[in-house]
């Protein structure tokens, strides 16, 4: 039975935004329509109404001198003030890891995370997303970075994305309170797009840390975003997903298995197949 075909207006804007951001990290670079569309018949008119706008409100270039005021000296520009400046990205970097060291457990993380300035993202955010107690169970899942619901609730995977990632642990046996749940990134960002090199590599020090305190027995890495920025930034999560990596955190390595967000299994539900044989041989690993 064929899965039923998903219109771009049935989807939410954070669907469609999401669904967007895996096609162009997938590759795809132009979208074609099931029948040609001659766009130069929507452009012309358009043109003509616009130049016939302009000849009809536009004044003459001596209805211009005549009306335009005197000409006042430019004032010169004010210096800037010290809260105007932006820190570099190597010294943001350097204050993200010196600050990342300086925590011995997660609750103490998650508090210089709160304290940390040197990211824009936590400005436009929320919640900071960190987790806080890691379970008995050494399983830890990685997600990219927090949705709206997730800097509204102030916990990682909610919503409707949080409800699939339910069903899919159920599904293998296991439950959220089971299992320790991140964000690679701890602040949502504007509109939620994706983040930038520089903010990504921000992150990176809280996030290294965030594992080495936890020290997770096994890692599932959810999504496009998550996988590339831990494992290879060269590759997608087509190129990751089913099969396992070691990921090597302080001295240590953790095996780690890569899969599909449920984020990206709503805005592309033909990929919940690939993703249920990934949980299937997570669940192998466990037993």
């Amino acid at each position: 039975m064929k899965p039923a075909m998903i219109k771009a207006n049935e989807l939410t804007p954070r669907e469609a935004a999401a669904l967007l951001h895996f096609y162009a990290e997938a590759g795809v670079d132009s979208l074609v329509e099931d029948m040609p569309v001659n766009r130069l018949v929507e452009v012309e008119p358009q043109s003509d109404v616009k130049s016939a706008r302009q000849q009809t409100t536009q004044p003459s270039i001596s209805q211009n001198r005549a009306s335009a005021p005197a000409k006042t000296p430019a004032q010169p520009a004010a210096p800037a003030t010290a809260s105007s400046a932006t820190i570099p990205d190597e010294k943001a970097v350097s204050d993200a890891r010196f600050a990342a060291e300086s925590a011995r457990s997660l609750g103490e993380l998650k508090e210089v995370l709160s304290s940390f300035s040197g990211c824009n993202l936590k400005h436009n955010a929320r919640s900071t997303i960190c987790l806080e107690t890691m379970p008995e169970s050494g399983i830890l899942a990685i997600c990219g970075f927090p949705s709206g619901d997730d800097d509204r609730v102030g916990q990682a995977l909610s919503g409707r994305a949080g409800v699939l990632f339910e069903r899919m642990l159920a599904a293998i046996g296991l439950s959220r309170e089971a299992i320790g749940v991140t964000t690679a990134i701890p602040w949502r960002t504007p509109g939620d797009r994706s983040p930038t090199i520089s903010e990504a590599d921000i992150c990176v020090p809280f996030l290294s840390r965030q594992i080495t305190l936890a020290s997770p027995r096994v890692l599932l890495l959810m999504g496009n975003f998550a996988c590339r920025l831990l494992i290879d930034r060269q590759k997608t999560v087509f190129d990751l997903r089913g099969q396992w990596h070691s990921l090597p955190v302080s001295g240590q390595t953790i095996p780690t298995l890569v899969s599909f967000a449920p984020s990206e299994l709503l805005a592309a539900p033909a990929n919940k197949k690939r993703a249920w044989q990934d949980l299937q041989s997570f669940r192998k690993s466990l037993e």
